[in-house]
C-alpha cells in the first residue's frame, strides 16, 4: 500500500516524500488506519518492521489537524532504553519537519543537571510529544515537573523489553496520572502472558494486529562456527586479520563479556568500542556517535543495542554468544542487510549452546552453514552430539527432575522381607545363637538407650575394635 492511500496530513506526506518513504510495511498498513480512527491498538511485530513510523505518522497527522490543547503535553511515548528514545526522537524530527508548532522532548536518565533542567523546562512549557524512559519520567512526576492531565495519546514501544527490564510497576504508576479517555497504543515484538495482562489493564477494546516473526532477510549470508568457548576470541582475531573489520557489531550475552572482549580486541590492534549499561550516558553517546561516523570499526555490545540502533550500512554481525531464542536472533542479525544492502551474520556456537542453536535452525527451517575452523586453532566440538543432548533433555522433562530410577512421591515402597522373616530364614541356615548372647540381648531390651545418631552403631567406651563373630546377627 502507498502512504498516499492513507488519510495522513499533507505536510506529513511531504516529509515522507523527502525521506523517500513510498510504500507501507504490513504493520503500518494495518495499524495506521485504526489509530487515525481513534481506536486503541496492540501491535505485535518484530523490530525492523517499521513500528516507529506506524504510531508516529498517525499521531503527528492528528496533532497537525488540530483540536488538541495548546501548551500541553498531548502524547507520551514510553521507551525501554535511552538509545531507542533517541532513535524515536530522531525519527520524530524527520516526520515533523514541515509541521507547524509540533514540538517534542526526549527524557531519559544518565544526563547531567543541565540536561535535566532542559527536560523540565520542555515539559513545563507543554511540548506536544514526550519520549521518555519509565524511570526518568517517574522522577519528573514525583517532583511535580510534569502535568499529564491532558494527554491524549499513550504509546508503549517495545513493551516486552520494558517488562523484561522490570518497568511494569513504573508503567502502571505513570498510567494512573493519565486521563481515562486517552487513546492507548502498545507495540511489542513478542506476546507473552505478561504483555496480555498489561494490555487488559491499560487498553480499551483494542484492535489487535499480530504479524508472525518473519525470517531474516534473504540478503543476509548466515554461517556458524562450532567451537569451544576458549576458541572464540582467537577465532575472531583470525577473522579480522583475514579480512579487515569494517562496520561490525559483535553481540555478547553479558556486560562482563562485552568489556573483556572490547579490551582484548583493542590490545590486538583493532579499532573497537564497547556499549553496555554500565557506561555513563555521555560515554554511550560518544561510542555510538563514533561508530555511526565510521571512526570506530567494531562495536561490541549487549542486546541493549539490538532493538535500539538504526544504521543502514552494517556489513557484519557476530553473535559471540548464541541468542536465547529465535526472535533475539532475528533482531540481532537484522542490524545488517538493511535498505536493500547485502550483509553477513556469523554465530559462534560452543558445546553448551548447540541445543539453542538447533532451535533457531528449526525456526529458520534450514541448517545454517557450518564453517570449518582454522587449522591453527584446532578442531571444535562435534555438532552431531546435539541430537543426543536433545533426546536426553526430552527424557529428563518426561520423568522430572528426580530422575527415572528414583521412586516418585506416592509410589508404594518396594516390599522388603520383615525382620522376623529374616530371622526365621537365618535360623534355617545358621547355627543356634549361644545362650550368653540371648541373655545379653534381653538386658539391652530392658534398658534401651536413645540413639545418638543414625548410621553405624556407636562403639563401646573402651574403644576396643569391634568383634564380629560369624554367629552374631547382621
Amino acid at each position: 500500500m502507498d502512504f498516499y492511500d492513507l488519510d495522513l496530513n499533507d505536510l506529513v506526506l511531504d516529509a515522507l516524500d523527502d525521506m523517500n518513504f513510498i510504500e507501507t510495511t504490513p504493520i503500518q498498513e494495518h495499524t495506521i488506519p485504526c489509530i487515525l480512527e481513534g481506536r486503541d491498538v496492540m501491535g505485535i511485530a518484530q523490530t525492523g518492521t517499521g513500528k516507529t513510523a506506524a504510531y508516529l505518522l498517525p499521531v503527528l497527522s492528528l496533532l497537525q489537524d488540530g483540536g488538541y490543547p495548546k501548551d500541553a503535553i498531548n502524547c507520551i511515548i514510553m521507551s525501554p532504553t535511552r538509545e531507542l528514545a533517541q532513535q524515536i526522537d530522531q525519527a520524530m524530527q524527520g516526520f515533523s519537519y514541515y509541521l507547524n508548532g509540533i514540538s517534542s522532548v526526549a527524557v531519559y536518565g544518565g544526563n547531567d543537571g543541565i540536561r535535566y533542567e532542559q527536560e523540565k523546562k520542555g515539559m513545563q512549557q507543554g511540548a506536544d510529544v514526550i519520549i521518555a524512559t519509565p524511570g526518568r519520567l517517574i522522577s519528573h512526576i514525583s517532583l511535580g515537573n510534569v502535568d499529564l492531565s491532558k494527554v491524549s495519546f499513550f504509546i508503549l514501544d517495545e513493551a516486552d523489553r520494558m517488562l523484561d527490564m522490570g518497568f511494569s510497576d513504573d508503567i502502571l504508576q505513570i498510567e494512573k496520572h493519565l486521563p481515562k479517555d486517552r487513546q492507548t497504543i502498545l507495540f511489542s515484538a513478542t506476546m507473552p502472558q505478561k504483555i496480555q495482562q498489561l494490555a487488559r489493564t491499560i487498553l480499551n477494546n483494542p484492535v489487535e494486529v499480530k504479524l508472525a516473526v518473519s525470517k531474516p532477510a534473504d540478503k543476509i549470508q548466515q554461517s556458524a562456527y562450532v567451537c569451544y568457548e576458549a576458541q572464540k576470541l582467537p577465532l575472531i582475531k583470525h577473522l579480522f586479520k583475514t579480512q579487515r573489520p569494517e562496520r561490525v557489531i559483535i553481540f555478547t550475552g553479558s556486560k562482563i563479556k562485552t568489556k573483556d572482549l572490547a579490551v582484548s580486541l583493542s590490545r590486538a590492534g583493532f579499532n573497537v568500542c564497547a556499549m553496555h549499561s554500565d557506561l555513563a550516558q555521555s560515554e554511550r553517546d560518544e561510542a555510538m556517535y563514533a561508530f555511526r561516523a565510521g571512526k570506530v570499526d567494531v562495536l561490541v555490545a549487549t542486546d541493549i543495542v539490538a532493538r535500539g540502533i538504526d544504521i543502514d550500512d552494517i556489513q557484519l554481525v557476530i553473535n559471540y554468544d548464541v541468542p536465547h531464542d529465535e526472535e533475539d536472533y532475528v533482531h540481532r542479525i537484522g542490524r545488517t542487510a538493511r535498505a536493500g544492502r547485502n550483509g553477513r551474520a556469523i554465530t559462534l556456537v560452543n558445546e553448551k549452546d548447540q541445543y539453542k542453536f538447533r532451535q533457531i535452525e528449526r525456526f529458520l527451517e534450514k541448517d545454517v552453514e557450518k564453517a570449518a575452523m582454522p587449522a591453527e586453532l584446532g578442531e571444535g566440538p562435534a555438532y552431531g552430539k546435539t541430537e543426543k543432548q536433545e533426546r536426553k533433555g526430552e527424557r529428563t522433562k518426561k520423568r522430572g527432575s528426580r530422575g527415572g530410577s528414583r521412586r516418585r512421591k506416592g509410589d508404594k515402597k518396594p516390599s522388603q522381607p520383615s525382620v522376623a522373616a529374616k530371622q526365621n530364614d537365618s535360623s534355617q541356615t545358621s547355627s543356634p545363637v549361644p545362650k550368653e548372647q540371648k541373655v545379653e540381648s534381653k538386658e539391652k531390651e530392658s534398658n534401651p538407650k536413645p540413639k545418638k545418631r543414625r548410621g553405624r552403631r556407636p562403639q563401646k567406651k573402651d574403644k576396643q575394635p569391634p568383634q564380629t563373630p560369624s554367629s552374631s546377627p547382621q
